[in-house]
C-alpha cells in the first residue's frame, strides 16, 4: 500500500491513545517541545487502555492461588483469565500452555532450561542476544546472515540435515529483526525445522506489536514476545507453546507456586512433587499485574483491528524511508533489500557524523527520543556495516567523540501511538542536521554523548 493510498483513508488510522503523548522536554537551543518517542524498539509507551485497566484493578489487587479472600480470588480470576486472553490472541493450540514470565530474554532463558540435555540448538548470528546467549548447556551452531529469506530457509535446512548425531533440535529465529525491522519467512523455517525432526521457538518480541502472530498458522513450537514492548510496561512476558518438554525439566525456578506437594523423609530431606501446568515455572508470587496489563494490551490491539494498524504504520514505514532516502548522506540498513517487507523499525547510519552523535543532536535540540549503538545485536549490526562481525563493541555507544568515526549505528522505531507529527519533526531534523550540522557542541561523558554545558 502506498503512502498517498493509506493518507487518503487516514479517517481509520488515527495513532492509538498513549500515554507521555503530551510529555514536553526542554531544548539546548531554548525552550520546550512535545517529546517524539521513536525508540519502541527498546520499550513502547503504555497504551491509555492498559493504563487506565491496570488502574481499575489496583485497588483490588491481591495474591493468587493462595488466598481464600475476595481480593484474591478475584486477583487469581485475572491472572487465569489473562493467560487465557493470550492464548487466544497468540491463536495457540489447545494443549500449549502459556508461561508468565519477566520479558522475552526470559522466557528464552526457560525455555533454554527445559531443552533436553542432548539437543542441538541452531541460532542465526541475526538475533537479539535475547535469542544468541542463553544456550549455554546446549551445543549452539551459529549461521551466517543470509542475504535473502530464501537463503535463510536453505542455509537452516542445510545445516539441520547435516547434523551429526540426529537428535532433538532447536531452532530459535526472530520474527522482525529488531535492527532493520525486516520480517523473516517464520512459516518456511518452521517448515524446514518440522522436516528435519526439529522445533522451533520464534522470538516475537518485534513481531507482536506491529501484526497478528499465530501459533498455528505459523506453525512454530514456542512463540517468547515482553510486555514492554507490547504497550504495557509493568515487567511481564510471555513463553507461549508445546507444554512436553516443560513438564518434563525440573522448574526454572523452585519455591512456592511450582510446588504441589512437598514432604519430609526419613532421611531428613525433602521430596518434592512439582505442578504439571504452567505454575510448575512461575514460583513465587506472580506478577499479576504485569500479566493482566499483557491481556489489556492483548485485548486493545485486536480490537482496534491489526489491518488498520499494519496499514497505518506502514504509511509512517513509507514517510520515513522517502525522507531518509532523499538524503544521499544516509545509508539505511538492511539484509533482504530495500523491497524487503517490515515493520516500523529502522536502523541508519549518516556519513561524517559519529550515531552517537547524530542521536544526542535529535534529542537535544530537536526533542526526538531514538536509539544509537549496536542494539544489543552485535555480530549483526558490525555484519550490516562491514565489519568483522566477531569485532568488540558495547550494548550503548562506544567511546568515541563527536565528529570521530564510530561503528554504529542510529535505529528510529515506531508504531500504533506514533502521531505522523513525529516522524515528520523527525525527517525534517535529519535533513537539517545533514545540511547544516548541529546546532550546539557536545562531548563525551560516561560514554554517551552528551551537549556541553
Amino acid at each position: 500500500m502506498s503512502v498517498s493510498s493509506v493518507a487518503a483513508d487516514q479517517s481509520v488510522c488515527a495513532p492509538l491513545p498513549v500515554l507521555g503523548r503530551d510529555v514536553t522536554v526542554p531544548l539546548v537551543t531554548g525552550g520546550e517541545v512535545s517529546y517524539a518517542a521513536l525508540d519502541y524498539a527498546a520499550s513502547a509507551p503504555a497504551l491509555q487502555r492498559v493504563w487506565d485497566d491496570v488502574a481499575a484493578y489496583a485497588p483490588y489487587y491481591g495474591s493468587v492461588h493462595r488466598g481464600a479472600g475476595y481480593l484474591s480470588q478475584l486477583s487469581t480470576d485475572l491472572f487465569e483469565n489473562a493467560r487465557r486472553t493470550v492464548a487466544e490472541f497468540l491463536d495457540c493450540r489447545a494443549d500449549d500452555q502459556v508461561v508468565f514470565t519477566r520479558s522475552t530474554t526470559d522466557s528464552l532463558n526457560l525455555l533454554a532450561r527445559v531443552v533436553p540435555a542432548d539437543c542441538r540448538v541452531f541460532v542465526f548470528e541475526t538475533e537479539h542476544h535475547a535469542s544468541l546467549l542463553p544456550w549455554r548447556d546446549a551445543q549452539v551452531t551459529y549461521l551466517n546472515a543470509p542475504r535473502t529469506p530464501e537463503q535463510a530457509v536453505a542455509t537452516l535446512d542445510r545445516a539441520l540435515a547435516d547434523r551429526e548425531p540426529h537428535g532433538p533440535a532447536l531452532v530459535c529465529v526472530t520474527g522482525a529483526s529488531n535492527v532493520t525491522g525486516e520480517l523473516w519467512p517464520v512459516r518456511e523455517l518452521a517448515a524446514a525445522a518440522h522436516a528435519h525432526g526439529a522445533r522451533i521457538v520464534l522470538d516475537a518480541a518485534q513481531l507482536a506489536p506491529h501484526h497478528p502472530v499465530s501459533v498455528e498458522d505459523l506453525d512454530v513450537d514456542w512463540v517468547a514476545f515482553s510486555g514492554h514492548k507490547l504497550y504495557a510496561p509493568f515487567g511481564s512476558g510471555v513463553l507461549a507453546g508445546r507444554a512436553d518438554w516443560l513438564r518434563a525439566a525440573e522448574p526454572y525456578l523452585a519455591g512456592g507456586g511450582a510446588s504441589r506437594r512437598v514432604t519430609r523423609r526419613t532421611d531428613g530431606g525433602v521430596d518434592v512433587e512439582w505442578h504439571d501446568s504452567a505454575a510448575r515455572h512461575e514460583a513465587g508470587s506472580p506478577n499479576v499485574i504485569g500479566a493482566y496489563s499483557i491481556a489489556a494490551a492483548c485485548k486493545a490491539l485486536t480490537e482496534a483491528g491489526f489491518d488498520t494498524l499494519v496499514a497505518r504504520e506502514q504509511y509512517l514505514v513509507g514517510k520515513v524511508r522517502e525522507g531518509l532516502a532523499a538524503v544521499p548522506e544516509v545509508k539505511v540498513l538492511s539484509l533482504f533489500g530495500d523491497d524487503a517487507p517490515r515493520v516500523g523499525v529502522i536502523s541508519f547510519v549518516v556519513e561524517g557524523w559519529n550515531s552517537s552523535h547524530f542521536a544526542a543532536a535529535l534529542s537535544a535540540e530537536y526533542g526526538i527520543g531514538v536509539r544509537d549503538g549496536l542494539f544489543c545485536a552485535h555480530p549483526l549490526v558490525r555484519t550490516l556495516l562491514g565489519s568483522d562481525p566477531q569485532t568488540q563493541g558495547e550494548c550503548g555507544a562506544p567511546e568515541a567523540a563527536p565528529g570521530e568515526k564510530s561503528l554504529n549505528a542510529i535505529r528510529v522505531s515506531f508504531g500504533a501511538g506514533t502521531p505522523d507529527e513525529h516522524v515528520e519533526r523527525f525527517v525534517t531534523a535529519v535533513r537539517e542536521l545533514v545540511a547544516e550540522g548541529a546546532k550546539w557542541s557536545y562531548r563525551t561523558e560516561d560514554g554517551r554523548c552528551v551537549p556541553a554545558v
